[in-house]
């Protein structure tokens, strides 16, 4: 019997693939390029660096600058919806900011002295002092919106040419117009701070000679001639007494919520207080006092002598002369010495002695000025909550106070404002049960939470690109390497049924099966295998008789077959 020519048993990729057909390549090909499409698209999307706001809000000379330098640093960056910000990868944010700052940017919309670093060869001396007047402008305008509360700000200032050959000097003076932030105020400390450094930044400007506005075109400054200075005082003087009530009700919520407990104790006290402003002057003159206390302003001391028994004439003459001399009319110490007339004393030796002492009037002078922002009146009223119990069933029970700690309570109010009957206080202690609220609580799924939706935003791309490789993987790709593996096996089995049928059409006296013993599984299949092969041959001699004929004759001629 002749040589059976057979295949390999284990084929090549290039016999798998050619065991295909033309729709499993072409699903095989595509399956393949979407897996490594998927798998790119992965590695790109895992490796992509995170993008933060390296500045926002700039103007337009300041972004494009910005960008120029990026461009020249070779940073990537992109815009954010809107255009209002520009992105850098987070890694390089800090690196490229202290970068732009070392080469000035932004500089910002606000120019400063640095307009004076570029001043050109035949500048007037009116263009340069215009260009100073702008960089100071600009220099107070950055020094203002440097405060948390401002937005932006523009300065204008007035600058009077100063000539020698005027008397009378005109002032600077200057005019700021604020923008707020949403929500934000400027108390008194703050618009005084940026008159004051308005005031300071010019040579001979007064902080009257400073007007600031806000962008409604509010005065928030006092007028230069002073007419807003008593609402200024009335703002002043109501901001005091808020903080004098506030001071009060905070005391009695000291006192009263160990107590009570935090949120059972409600409490708002009303001040009345005077700020008017008295001065009294009070003049009092004590009692004549003893010459040794009273202080002497002037003394004077007149002495004559003559011969014995002679008196030299004295006096005016007239009646008066003739007549005698009376008591002193308002002593001071001791008793009262004759005068002669006119107030002279005489003496033992025919003289005479004069005496005018002058003593200090006493006076005491008193000033008195009343203070201002005294209280006048206090009121405070307060609410306190039941007492609310719990059992050990969770079932909570409200009592209200009894008398006695309303009593207690009471007092402890009075002693912490200061309580006085005379200036007609009073004080209010009044027990209720509190409102209580209750708060619905409005329950989100898990899957509309926000913690869940940025975790599922930062895993989407991942787990994404995962599954659909998954898929490809499992729905195109396997299926077709499935079909690589049974297409060669197929095609070796075919050919081998080919060759055994024309080997057994050229054998004259084919050989018969032989009866396998029992127990010879292996020998009974090859049989099976051997009879199948002859019954095939036999349906090709009957379904093409003429091509099994050429064969034979073929066989017969010594040719090889086709």
């Amino acid at each position: 019997m002749p040589a059976v020519a057979t295949l390999p048993l284990n084929p090549t990729l290039a016999q798998r693939l050619a065991g295909l057909d033309q729709g499993q390549r072409l699903r095989l090909a595509l399956g393949v390029v979407l897996f490594v499409a998927i798998g790119v698209i992965g590695l790109v999307m895992g490796r992509q660096a995170e993008w933060r706001v390296l500045y926002s809000n700039l103007a337009d000379k300041d972004g494009g600058a910005v960008i120029a330098q990026l461009s020249t640093l070779n940073v990537p960056y992109k815009h954010a919806e809107g255009g209002g910000a520009i992105l850098v990868p987070a890694d390089r944010v800090h690196d490229v900011r202290l970068k732009l700052a070392s080469l000035g940017l932004p500089k910002g919309s606000v120019n400063g002295f640095e307009m004076m670093e570029s001043n050109r060869f035949g500048m007037t001396q009116f263009q340069e002092r215009l260009t100073f007047q702008r960089g100071l402008e600009g220099e107070l305008t950055r020094s203002i919106q440097a405060l948390s509360s401002v937005q932006n700000a523009r300065v204008h200032l007035a600058l009077p040419n100063q000539n020698g050959f005027f008397r009378e000097q005109q002032k600077p003076s200057a005019s700021v117009l604020l923008s707020l932030h949403g929500g934000r105020t400027l108390d008194r400390t703050q618009l005084a701070g940026i008159i004051h450094l308005v005031a300071s930044s010019v040579p001979e400007m007064s902080p009257s000679a400073v007007s600031v506005l806000d962008d409604t075109g509010k005065l928030l400054s006092s007028p230069s001639d002073g007419s807003g200075g008593a609402l200024g005082v009335d703002a002043e003087q109501l901001q005091y007494v808020r903080q004098v009530e506030q001071l009060y009700s905070r005391r009695i919520l000291d006192i009263l919520e160990p107590i009570v407990g935090r949120q059972n104790v409600k409490a708002q006290v009303t001040a009345e207080l005077d700020f008017s402003q008295t001065e009294s002057t009070t003049e009092s003159h004590k009692p004549n006092q003893a010459p040794e206390v009273s202080a002497v302003r002037s003394q004077q001391v007149v002495e004559s002598s003559g011969a014995a028994g002679t008196s030299p004439p004295s006096g005016v003459p007239g009646a008066t002369t003739n007549q005698p001399p009376a008591a002193a009319s308002a002593p001071i110490n001791g008793a009262a010495q004759p005068l002669a007339a006119g107030g002279q004393a005489p003496l033992a030796g025919g003289g005479k002695r004069e005496s005018i002492i002058n003593y200090e009037v006493d006076k005491t002078i008193r000033v008195v000025k009343g203070a201002s922002g005294v209280i006048k009146r206090i009121n405070a009223a307060v609410v306190l909550n039941n007492t609310v119990a719990t059992n050990d069933k969770g079932k909570s029970t409200s009592t209200p106070l009894t008398d006695a700690q309303m009593e207690k309570m009471t007092a402890l109010v009075r002693e912490t404002i200061g309580f006085s009957k005379d200036r007609g206080d009073s004080v209010n202690l009044v027990n209720a049960a509190f409102a209580s609220e209750k708060v619905e609580v409005i329950d989100v799924p898990l899957w509309r939470q926000p913690e869940v939706v940025d975790l599922a935003r930062s895993f989407a791309w991942p787990l994404g690109t995962l599954l659909f490789g998954a898929l490809v993987l499992m729905g195109v790709i396997r299926p077709a390497i499935k079909a690589m593996g049974t297409a060669p096996v197929a095609s070796v089995a075919s050919s081998n049924v080919r060759v055994n049928q024309l080997d057994a059409m050229e054998s004259e006296m084919p050989e018969r099966p032989q009866l396998a013993g029992p127990g010879s599984a292996n020998d009974v299949a090859q049989i099976s295998a051997h009879e199948k092969q002859l019954d095939d041959a036999r349906q090709l001699t009957r379904d093409n008789p003429a091509a099994v004929a050429n064969i034979i004759k073929t066989w017969m001629n010594g040719e090889a077959p086709a």
